[in-house]
């Protein structure tokens, strides 16, 4: 599978500074949340584009006597996974490998993270047919980049694929079909509540929460597909 080039040259992280560190914690409560409310039993938990390891940084110390590994492509992470695991107990394992990890992976996981990634890929119905080999259970975290208001003004979508790279853009619907699609049989799925709850709002976004709170509290599907503003939580096997 290609690899998109803002990943490997450093072009990413000049437009993303922090690589969105500041939803990580917020990200690992719902990622914790929703395994526990299933008692899924977690030895081993792997996040594939990982980022810089802040969501395992934090999953370490939910679940401390499990195996954590992450991979990413990125060169420029390495600082970061320096920076996390400096953070991490002595007492829990958890690694970073830099690589492909189709490539590089060769065992089979309780868990599979994949947290706002395969939207960022060329052909996802391959990535995610090729992931399902590699662990019995999976956490996605997909944004719901495509709503009536995005679509109409266009700008939107146009800035989310040149800022952070969102290639394929989806409802709460096309996500979940997609995933169908690709032979994954969904436990649950719900809405995180971004763009109300999340720490890394822009301004913007904060100012757009009362509308949004308004619709969403007379149909939220219809809210989040006219207005966007929400990402998709789905525990998947």
């Amino acid at each position: 599978m290609k690899i998109e080039k803002r990943y490997l040259d450093g072009t990413y992280l000049n437009s993303n500074k922090n690589w969105d560190r500041g939803d990580a914690e917020w990200k690992a409560h719902l990622v914790n949340h929703i395994l526990r409310s299933h008692s899924i039993e977690i030895g081993s938990i792997c996040e594939v584009g990982c980022g810089s390891g802040d969501v395992l940084r934090y999953l370490c110390g939910m679940f401390p006597n499990a195996k954590l590994k992450g991979f990413d492509v990125s060169p420029q992470l390495l600082p970061f996974w320096e920076d996390s695991i400096n953070c991490i107990s002595a007492e829990t394992e958890c690694t970073f490998e830099l690589g492909n990890f189709f490539d590089l992976n060769t065992i089979k996981y309780d868990v599979l993270l994949m947290l706002d990634v395969f939207e960022h890929v060329r052909d996802p119905f391959t990535f995610l047919e090729e992931a399902r080999k590699h662990a019995h259970n999976f956490v996605f975290h997909i944004p719901l980049d495509l709503s009536a208001f995005g679509v109409a003004r266009e700008n939107p979508l146009l800035n989310v694929r040149r800022s952070v790279g969102h290639l394929n853009f989806y409802t709460k619907d096309i996500a979940i079909e997609t995933l169908k699609d690709c032979g994954y049989n969904i436990i649950e799925w719900k809405y995180t509540g971004a763009s109300l709850n999340s720490p890394n709002r822009s301004f913007k976004t904060r100012l757009a929460a009362i509308p949004r709170r308004l619709l969403y509290a007379f149909n939220k599907d219809a809210g989040v597909r006219i207005l966007g503003g929400e990402t998709l939580l789905v525990l998947a096997r």
